[in-house]
């Protein structure tokens, strides 16, 4: 099943980008390739951007510290935000379409990729009593040589975001925006890989008739096993 799996895999990718590679930071491989070892981002393991070492630091729980910016400026997160905050960085880290969305400006970094409002929304339920100081967590911090620091008071998620949209466009600055498309968003998981085709079209429609044309396509019939891309244990 993994060697279908990895078929599978690497024909979506190949079809979607004809020069595979990875974003700019001093932690990404050039371009993608299988990884063994993977202690997290399992997703992304068949084709990854990321060294499976990276994944070593973030299988910890809670996390304190990675890379020298810390998770905990406002004590430990909660397990449930912690997973989501796991899967945005694995994304940035490891994923081999993060590429599509590169910085015009800065090759380490993304800008608009679209995220689906039912995660968004979820991510804010997950965190929304965890304490954060930050309402950019890219630029609102005192940097030293000891890591980030805050410059403004720890209040929870749900006093410091409106709701899932305000955390989604501005928890990582222009990383990430809200898609006015429910086929044509990420949400961090396999399905990522079916939608991607969906999100490269330029074809404009109206989402009525996208949802009447891509939806059954995006669902898999009861009868008809999807090829194991799930993360392994």
């Amino acid at each position: 099943m993994k060697f279908a799996a990895t078929i599978f895999f690497a024909g979506l990718i190949s079809a979607v980008f004809c020069h595979p590679q990875c974003l700019g930071g001093e932690n990404h491989k050039a371009a993608p390739s299988p990884e063994t070892g993977f202690q997290e981002c399992f997703l992304y393991e068949e084709s990854s951007c990321c060294h499976a070492n990276f994944t070593d630091k973030l299988s910890l729980s809670p996390i304190i510290e990675l890379n020298n910016y810390y998770w905990n400026r406002c004590g430990n997160l909660s397990k449930k935000c912690e997973d989501y905050m796991k899967k945005v960085e694995c994304f940035y880290q490891c994923s081999p379409i993060a590429s599509h969305w590169i910085h015009p400006n800065f090759s380490e970094a993304v800008q608009h990729v679209p995220l689906c409002q039912s995660f968004c929304d979820s991510w804010f339920e997950a965190c929304r009593s965890d304490l954060t100081c930050a309402y950019n967590w890219i630029s609102d911090w005192v940097f030293d040589e000891t890591g980030n620091h805050c410059k403004n008071d720890c209040i929870p998620f749900d006093k410091m975001y409106v709701n899932g949209t305000d955390l989604c466009q501005n928890a990582w600055g222009t990383s990430f925006t809200v898609s006015s498309s429910t086929c044509r968003c990420l949400d961090f998981t396999a399905t990522d890989f079916k939608v991607i085709k969906y999100i490269l079209e330029r074809e404009s429609s109206e989402e009525s008739g996208e949802m009447e044309a891509c939806k059954p396509k995006l669902q898999q019939p009861k009868d008809k096993k999807e090829p194991d891309l799930e993360p392994r244990t």
